[in-house]
């Protein structure tokens, strides 16, 4: 396996992984965020009994749910916790984090660390050596992904992700044509958890069993459980989910993401001057005052921001501009 690039960012780290000049997977952590494997100190706060799952809470007041709990652990006790998914957003509502009780000493991890522990290979870069992080954020925004004869249409709902395969093929040619698209979809949009497909429905048994084993072909390297195909063409797929796809974080704090874009793209502006940061209303107040003083001190120039109405949340821009 090819190794990962993180980039240090602002209010994020970001990881990808390269094959030839194309993004073909991607990671992102966002500052704060307690990422699985991170171990930290908690405090039982609740319990039910004969239950081994509880609410703990951390040193710094947030929650976390935690399973496998010991028989005499009770409410109030210290615990060491080993963090196994991030929180996660999820519509109206927000996931706590979870837990299990550990005995190894508190870290709190960082992407790179998360990775290198999970046995990738890892490299820090300065700037990533291809493009694409950007046209990658484009087809979130959108949940849709373009390909010959079709689309895939992506839903993230609490329940699942959903993909809608959509397009004018004949029902076994266009599932056949959306299934390379969609197994890269899932590594580049970093989606786990639970995955439903909605392919069109294919009526000949033969056609069906087709589908499926392209499907398995394409997904040999993306650790998963999944159903066949049924009559109606709706295929479950279960992954290990450590924390929110690419796709959650869009769909759940979309001005987040957009700050964190352009914050990046304003990383990369050459030449002298003042640079000018012309956005959607909505960013200004989520630059956070750290963020706007640490992109002085990485590019050694005034910030300025402008809102402008007219654009999209994701096509914020940044420009050198006379001082």
């Amino acid at each position: 396996m090819s190794e990962w690039l993180v980039e240090r960012g602002i209010g994020e780290d970001r990881a990808i992984r390269v094959a030839g000049d194309a993004i073909v997977a991607a990671r992102v952590a966002w500052e704060g965020e307690l990422l699985a494997g991170s171990v930290v100190s908690a405090r039982l706060v609740s319990r039910h009994a004969g239950s081994s799952r509880g609410t703990a809470r951390l040193d710094d007041g947030g929650e976390v749910l935690v399973s496998r709990l010991p028989r005499d652990a009770s409410e109030g006790a210290p615990l060491t916790l080993e963090i196994t998914r991030t929180a996660v957003g999820e519509g109206r509502r927000r996931k706590p984090a979870q837990a299990r009780p550990a005995a190894a000493a508190p870290r709190r991890l960082t992407l790179a660390d998360s990775l290198a522990l999970n046995g990738e290979t890892v490299r820090a870069v300065h700037r990533f050596p291809v493009a694409g992080w950007d046209e990658m954020w484009t087809g979130l925004t959108e949940a849709r992904v373009d390909f010959a004869g079709g689309a895939l249409l992506v839903s993230p709902t609490p329940a699942m992700t959903l993909f809608d395969i959509d397009g004018t093929l004949p029902p076994a040619a266009l599932s056949l044509a959306a299934v390379p698209a969609l197994a890269e979809t899932l590594a580049l949009w970093d989606i786990g958890g639970s995955i439903g497909i909605d392919f069109p429905t294919i009526e000949a048994k033969a056609d069906r069993r087709t589908v499926d084993d392209a499907l398995e072909r394409a997904l040999q390297d993306f650790a998963h459980e999944r159903t066949a195909m049924n009559g109606f063409g709706f295929v479950q797929i279960v992954a290990r989910s450590t924390g929110p796809s690419l796709l959650h974080r869009c769909a759940q704090d979309p001005v987040g993401c957009a700050v964190r874009l352009l914050l990046r793209r304003a990383e990369r502006v050459e030449g002298a001057g003042t640079i000018l940061l012309t956005c959607h209303p909505a960013l200004p107040a989520a630059i956070r005052p750290e963020w706007q003083a640490e992109l002085a001190r990485r590019t050694g120039r005034m910030i300025r921001v402008e809102p402008d109405a007219a654009l999209a949340p994701h096509a914020a821009f940044a420009q050198s501009v006379p001082s």
